[in-house]
């Protein structure tokens, strides 16, 4: 049951989604995010395709800017992202939720907004969102965090620091609202995902990866009749880990852990559906951001008699390399799985969401929830998984760990982690990129599920 702390700050979320200002389009594209220093001042400037709103404001625990759009497309250059400019440390950016994307700026230092504008294109330049950001004083900080967001919107953009710019801001002119022409719709289809700056090789692999998901026959999955004892299928929530504005882990390459997830959720629910004895739901089908929290709420509404969070690691040691799989402790097996999971359940905190203000109740309630026979048949799952998984794909030694990962947490929900492989070394990121090891882990954890659930049926047999 969600506390009404928790229902409150979700009803709050959703009243401040963005929403499309009239006039303005909500297909544009970011075609490029340049950061610079002006003075004292460093400034953000994302260039786009057409005018769009801008919703801007910033949050504590820790420093971060945030930068609402409508749903954009990307098709930002191949270079890497701006980092370890000025007062910005480094950004990320995808889809938050529908119909607003989002860009992220981790700050080093406490910073306001001093001046922000939306500019025109003109002379062959790009429409422009410019903010300029300044280094601030922790009571400065703190009062712009507490104010009400800013909207940046042509000539209505205001200037929204009290004190003196550090320095005086160049004249810019944006002409009245009205004259601000926006072009007619592309005819190109929207692209349905962000576009990053990825090498070819990896894109190329894991597009064919997802269009190979409609063969299933060539799974060559087993036929069997419904497990004993209940005609009902079993239901699986299968949990991509990250997506959106929160890419997870980087391989060797360049490609993001958000698309390998992805990719082998789909291979694992195509799978498993085949077999016709389970009913398999995604926590996402597409590169979108979900609160950890708000992935265990989607496998508690469908009931879901299993939960299996996909997930893939990095290290700084590229030899490292193999599978492994976490239950749920509030204890660590090893300071490597504790690193682990303080890393992943950061996940709220990268996308900008503002959890300053949750009590220690509503942080702890999974944890205090938790029930000693859920975690009891997570751990058989487990073991089951490597069962199947150690003839098939490389593991670590001591394959099952513990860990207090958010995402394992519901209190009725038997549930796993898997990370499937090390990105940072480059034969297990070449493998999580092809669709036949895909299909091989899918094939291997389809076998340990069946095993789980006919052991819980057996069982119950008179």
């Amino acid at each position: 049951m969600v506390s009404g702390n928790l229902r409150i700050l979700f009803l709050v979320m959703a009243m401040l989604a963005f929403a499309t200002p009239q006039g303005f389009a909500a297909d544009a594209e970011v075609t490029d995010i340049r950061v610079g220093k002006q003075g004292l001042s460093t400034r953000i400037v994302i260039d786009l395709d057409r005018p769009i709103a801008a919703k801007v404001f910033t949050l504590a625990g820790p420093a971060r800017l945030v930068i609402d759009l409508p749903e954009v497309g990307w098709r930002l250059p191949p270079r890497p992202l701006p980092a370890n400019v000025g007062v910005l440390a480094r950004l990320r950016y995808g889809l938050f939720q529908p119909g607003n994307s989002r860009i992220v700026v981790d700050l080093n230092q406490p910073s306001r907004v001093h001046d922000a504008i939306a500019l025109p294109g003109a002379g062959g330049r790009p429409d422009r969102l410019v903010i300029d950001m300044a280094r601030a004083t922790g009571k400065a900080f703190l009062e712009s965090v507490a104010g009400p967001p800013l909207v940046v919107r042509g000539s209505e953009t205001r200037i929204v620091s009290a004190e003196p710019a550090p320095q005086k801001p160049a004249v810019r002119t944006a002409p009245p609202k009205s004259t601000i022409a926006v072009p007619k719709k592309p005819t190109l289809p929207k692209t349905a995902a962000p576009k990053i700056a990825v090498p070819q090789i990896a894109q190329t692999s894991i597009q064919k990866g997802f269009a190979g998901q409609s063969k299933l026959a060539s799974l060559r999955v087993p036929k069997k009749p419904p497990l004993l004892g209940t005609v009902k299928k079993r239901i699986i929530v299968i949990d991509p880990g990250h997506g959106g504005v929160d890419p997870g882990a980087i391989g060797v390459s360049g490609i993001y852990e958000k698309h390998l997830t992805l990719a082998a959720a789909k291979a694992l629910k195509g799978y498993l559906e085949e077999t016709g004895r389970f009913k398999v739901y995604l926590t996402r089908d597409r590169d979108i951001f979900i609160r950890l929290r708000g992935r265990i709420e989607k496998a508690r509404e469908r009931k879901a008699d299993l939960f299996i969070s996909l997930h893939a690691d990095t290290i700084r040691n590229q030899k490292v390399r193999g599978l492994s799989l976490y239950t749920l402790s509030e204890r660590a097996s090893d300071k490597e799985a504790g690193a682990l999971a303080e890393r992943e359940n950061k996940a709220d905190l990268i996308a900008g969401i503002d959890l300053t203000n949750e009590s220690v109740e509503v942080t702890n309630i999974l944890i205090d929830l938790a029930q000693r026979e859920t975690m009891n048949q997570s751990a058989k799952l487990a073991a089951l998984l490597v069962d199947e998984l150690k003839s098939r794909v490389k593991i670590l030694r001591n394959p099952h760990r513990f860990a207090g990962f958010a995402v394992l947490k519901a209190p009725d929900i038997p549930s796993v982690l898997i990370e499937l492989g090390f990105i940072s070394n480059k034969d297990d990121e070449r493998a999580l990129r092809s669709k036949s090891h895909r299909r091989k882990l899918a094939q291997s954890i389809a076998g340990a599920v069946d095993r789980y659930f006919e052991k819980i049926e057996s069982a119950s047999r008179p």
